[in-house]
Parts: C-alpha cells; structure tokens; sequence
C-alpha cells in the first residue's frame, strides 16, 4: 500500500490527501479552456445541421408529390437523431425510426434530444444501433440519408446494395431522399472557414484522389480564447457525382431520381429554396437534393 507522507513538528506523520505540488496544483486550478468545454455533437449542429428546413423539405416535397402528408420517416446514419425528434414534434401521428452503428452518439442523442420530448412524442421514436445493411425496419413513406452520409460506400456495387435495401424499406409510394456536394472546389485540397458566435468553423479537405474519387475530411473547431478542437469529426468518403448517384438509384429499381437545386436571390447567393432541375449551374461549390421515388 502506498503511503503518502508529511513532515510536522519534527515526525513523519501518514497523511489522509496526497502531497501536491504547486505545479500540479496550478494545472489543477487552471480553469477549462472553451475546446475543453466544448460538446462536439452540439457544435456540429449548430454548424453543420439544420433539422428544422430538412423536415421542411422533406414534407413539402412529399405532399407535392403524393399529394398528402408523410407519417412515417427511417433517418439513416442518423448520429443524434435530430431529425426524428423534430420529425414526431410536427405531427401527432408521425413516427421515426433512426439507425446508426454508433452507440455513444445514439446515447447522446437520448440524452439530449428525445428528453426534450414529450412522453408521447418519445414514445413515437425508436433508435436502433445497427448497420443500414442489415437492418431490417420496412414500411416509411420517407427514407433519409443526409449529410452525405452514404458516401460511406466507395465502390457502385455497395452503393446499390445499400440503395435496394432502402427501396424495400419504402411503402409502394415511398420516397428516398439524399443530398450530396460538387463543384469544382470539391476536388482541391483546402480549408474553408465559417465564423459562428461562439466559434469558427473549419472544413477541411485534407486528401482527394481523382483516380478513385477517395476523399478525406475533417472538421475542426476554434475558439476565441485560441484554443482548438482539431479533428472532431472525419470522414473518409467517395466524391459521387450526379449522374452516378441517379444512375445507381435507378439501377436499384427507383422509377426517378430527381436534382433538385438551390435557387438564388438578387444578388446571385443561394435563396434556400430548392426545385428539379435537369443541368444544373457550374458553381464551384454546391449542395443538392435527390429525390428517388419508389
């Protein structure tokens, strides 16, 4: 047993507390930096995502289409599961299913999203930690996968096995809705830099093979106290581009994959209304809807 020490009155005494140093006791005493602070799940929506318009378009798209509203909704690679709670807040007969591999983050999400539920909101979402391959939750009018988040398949083969299962998933009139990014920035290397109130965002393409597509990412935080969440998130993906994505969703046995792209204001800036389009504008950065149907 070990056995800590302290001079006094000229005996060695045992003593209850540890020695401490005043080093140690000054880092002891040395308050958090905000990246020690910092919740790396609630940074990333505050900059990343935007639940809120996502249900927005997915409701108005599917009611254009199907001419009613959608109850049913599965959000793949669903990380916190935002986008179910704000999903079953709208509507008193809506459920959500969300899926992701991750236990941790789905934890979190329980934590600190479906608590903020009511009992009979809660009630009407389920979390299940499985991979989208193999689970097996059918009948949703909506599947979601955003935030590019299939991009986590590389090769045509995976992505249309994964692009079939959903179908299955779908109700007869079912719709499958991705996003994805393009334009000819998405193939440099290079950081881009979003300054938020209490923080700065940073994307970070660190790697692009044109040969494969391959991608890697990051994303890092700073904070105006200088300290760095550096790496919070990374990603390893392929860069899909349109005509592959709709190609793949077709070959799976969707009758249309449909573009829909950003409009733009007076001043040529995205307005955050998005319409089919069959071309499209060579913007070096974008980001865009698919729309399959079943």
């Amino acid at each position: 047993m070990r056995l800590w020490l302290q001079f006094a009155s000229g005996d060695y005494k045992r003593s209850d507390k540890p020695y401490m140093s005043s080093t140690a006791h000054a880092a002891k005493m040395k308050p958090k930096t905000m990246a020690e602070k910092a919740d790396i799940h609630e940074l990333y929506e505050e900059s990343v995502q935007d639940v809120e318009t996502e249900v927005d378009f997915i409701t108005e798209t599917y009611e254009n289409l199907r001419g009613r509203a959608p109850r049913s909704f599965r959000e793949d690679f669903c990380g916190t599961a935002s986008a179910c709670c704000e999903w079953v807040r709208r509507d008193s007969e809506a459920i959500a299913v969300g899926v992701d591999l991750d236990e941790q983050t789905l934890e979190w999400g329980r934590q600190h999203r479906l608590s903020r539920l009511s009992d009979a909101q809660r009630s009407r979402v389920k979390l299940v930690e499985a991979n989208v391959l193999s689970v097996d939750e059918r009948g949703f009018d909506v599947v979601g996968a955003f935030n590019f988040s299939y991009w986590t398949f590389r090769t045509r083969p995976e992505s249309v096995d994964y692009f079939r299962r959903v179908y299955a998933a779908l109700k007869e009139d079912g719709i499958f809705m991705l996003d994805a990014f393009g334009g000819s920035e998405a193939y440099e290397v290079m950081t881009e830099k979003t300054k938020h109130e209490r923080f700065t965002y940073v994307w970070d393409q660190a790697e692009f093979q044109p040969v494969t597509g391959y991608m890697r990412t990051h994303i890092h935080f700073k904070f105006p106290d200088g300290s760095r969440l550096k790496k919070a998130f990374t990603y390893e993906w392929r860069l899909w581009t349109l005509p592959e994505i709709q190609e793949l969703l077709l070959e799976a046995g969707f009758q249309r994959a449909t573009v829909y792209w950003e409009g733009e204001d007076d001043d040529g800036e995205g307005n955050g209304i998005y319409a089919p389009e069959a071309r499209g504008e060579p913007d070096p950065g974008w980001i865009a809807y698919i729309v399959a149907e079943k």
